[in-house]
């Protein structure tokens, strides 16, 4: 595939949301090489640019994007040589995420199985340090390659370099880094993670990195809709972390709130219980918008529903919370 930059293309059909204008210039890239020729084209014009994946944590403006728009289509899985104990995974940023997740547990090998049934690109996966049911790709991320926009190197970023923390990483913050493929450290051994309470139910016996993956597709599939049939993001807000004084307040009015203990005197809170019980807003809809009725921190956009009718949207349940506990919540989905 040669290089090619194309001119307004829409990107509604490319993020899940389903919802916003064009891109002015668009390209997509399966090369270092090309993604260099696509830095360097978005330069030389003084445009910006936003690299894409799999469009699954993505808010388009209804306006489009002014810049040019780098959709990573890199492929490739490179297994390095098995250990006693563990195995290497190194997987281009455009290969689909829960795709490698299902090889992984056919293989027997462990590590990504609590990620399953998660949309978008592995690219993505530490931009955002994805997790679900007890594990964060940070967990098991030895390293990420990248390339520097300034410099029009690749670097290797170890672990600690990528300052990995709940739903945030170096990649939020430092655009000049685009992420050209990322190695997973897998366990050969057993080594499952069950401290979420439908996977605990499991028996020893049913303990396999692949039964794991189905019990949790199972769970996801009874709490997200379907990305292919509506708009959405999966989880749209992120769970609050407050101070362990502030959550202590806080339970005093509502006891019920399930806590998780951080670090630094932080706890975060389930903020689905707080949309739910709390502010009852489980399956509350304005207009094509709503929180979906079996999980209220999943945004569901129907056909109709535009950038504007969201972002709207996120205001009210934004203020809601705010007005019954005192605490902003922040979105995991990132807007251009």
């Amino acid at each position: 595939m040669s290089f090619l930059v194309q001119e307004q293309v829409a990107l509604a059909p490319k993020t899940t949301l389903k919802t916003g204008g064009n891109a002015a210039f668009y390209t997509e890239v399966t090369t270092v090489d090309e993604l260099e020729k696509a830095v360097s084209f978005a330069q030389e014009k003084g445009l910006p640019f936003y690299v894409l994946g799999g469009g699954s944590n993505l808010l388009v403006s209804d306006a489009g994007y002014t810049g040019l728009i780098i959709r990573m289509a890199m492929l490739g899985r490179d297994y390095g040589q098995l250990q006693a104990d563990t195995q290497e995974l190194t997987v281009s940023a455009g290969e689909n995420f829960d795709a490698v997740v299902a090889e992984t547990t056919t293989r027997g090998l462990w590590g990504l199985e609590n990620l399953s049934s998660i949309p978008g690109s592995v690219g993505a996966t530490p931009v955002q340090n994805v997790g679900a049911y007890g594990v964060e790709v940070a967990d098991i991320i030895p390293r990420v390659t990248v390339f520097d926009v300034e410099t029009k190197k690749i670097i290797t970023m170890l672990n600690t370099n990528c300052l990995f923390s709940y739903r945030h990483s170096i990649f939020k913050d430092k655009k000049n880094y685009i992420i050209v493929s990322v190695t997973f450290l897998l366990s050969v051994k057993p080594n499952p993670k069950l401290t979420y309470a439908d996977l605990a139910k499991l028996e020893v016996a049913m303990q396999t990195p692949l039964s794991i993956r189905d019990r949790v597709i199972a769970i996801r599939a009874n709490k997200f809709p379907d990305w292919n049939l509506v708009g959405t993001a999966g989880s749209f807000f992120k769970n609050p972390i407050i101070t362990v004084a502030n959550a202590n307040v806080l339970l005093q009015k509502y006891p019920d709130i399930p806590t998780y203990p951080e670090l630094f005197g932080k706890v975060k809170l389930s903020l689905g219980y707080i949309l739910d019980t709390v502010c009852g807003l489980k399956g509350f809809a304005v207009g094509s918008v709503r929180l979906y009725e079996k999980q209220a921190l999943v945004l569901v956009a129907g056909s109709a529903a535009t950038t504007t009718d969201i972002k709207n949207f996120k205001k009210i349940i934004s203020d809601a919370v705010f007005l019954k506990t005192g605490i902003t919540i922040e979105q995991e989905v990132t807007e251009i």
